[in-house]
C-alpha cells in the first residue's frame, strides 16, 4: 500500500470540501479549487480528515493512489496559505517589471521578454531583479515560474541567468590563459 497515499488529510475550520460524482471541490479563503478523481479511487471524508482509498489492488489503482492523496493535500493547502516561488536574475542589466497582466523581463536580449500572467496567478516584484509568484494552484505557479526561468537558465561559468531563491548553481572553472604543452 502506498505509503502516502493512506495518510489522512487533515482539513481546517475554514475549508469546504464537497463531493460531486468523480470530483472533489476545495473551497477555501483565497478561492475554489477541484480536481476529478480515478475511477479506481474511492475519496471520503471522516471527522475533518479525508481519505482516499483504492477498490482494488490493480497496478493502475496502485500508481494514482499516492497521487491524488498529494493533489488534494496540495489542494487544501493552496486554498488557506497559497503557494509561491522566487525567481532572481543575476546578470548585468536584467531586471523584471509588471503590469497588471504583463511581466516584462529583460535578460540581456535584443528585445524584452513578455510574459501573459495568468488571471490565477499574482506577481510581486521585491526589487527589479527579483520577483515572488504566489497563486493557490501549486501546479500552474510551478509551471509560470519554470517557463520564466526557461528563457535564461543559470550558465555554470559566470552565474549569470534566472534562479531560484535558494538554488545552488555548481560554477565551473573557466579556461586558463596560458600554460599549454608545446612551445618552446
Amino acid at each position: 500500500m502506498s505509503r502516502i497515499g493512506k495518510k489522512p488529510i487533515e482539513i481546517p475550520d475554514d475549508v469546504n470540501v464537497t463531493f460531486l460524482s468523480e470530483k472533489v471541490i476545495v473551497k477555501g479563503k483565497y478561492g475554489i479549487l477541484e480536481q476529478e478523481i480515478e475511477k479506481s479511487l474511492k475519496v471520503e471524508l471522516i471527522e475533518k480528515k479525508m481519505y482516499v482509498t483504492r477498490f482494488d489492488d490493480s497496478d493502475r489503482s496502485k500508481m494514482f493512489h499516492g497521487l491524488f492523496r498529494a493533489l488534494l493535500q496540495n489542494m487544501v493547502v493552496g486554498v488557506t496559505k497559497k503557494f509561491s516561488k522566487t525567481l532572481i536574475a543575476e546578470g548585468v542589466g536584467y531586471k523584471f517589471q509588471s503590469d497588471k497582466k504583463k511581466l516584462t523581463a529583460n535578460l540581456g536580449f535584443t528585445h524584452p521578454i513578455e510574459f501573459e500572467i495568468p488571471s490565477d496567478i499574482e506577481i510581486k516584484i521585491e526589487t527589479p531583479v527579483k520577483i515572488q509568484i504566489s497563486g493557490i494552484n501549486k501546479e500552474r505557479v510551478g509551471f509560470f515560474a519554470a517557463q520564466i526561468r526557461s528563457r535564461k537558465p543559470p550558465e555554470p561559468y559566470k552565474g549569470k541567468g534566472i534562479t531560484y531563491e535558494g538554488e545552488i548553481i555548481r560554477r565551473k572553472a573557466g579556461k586558463t590563459g596560458k600554460g599549454g604543452k608545446g612551445g618552446k
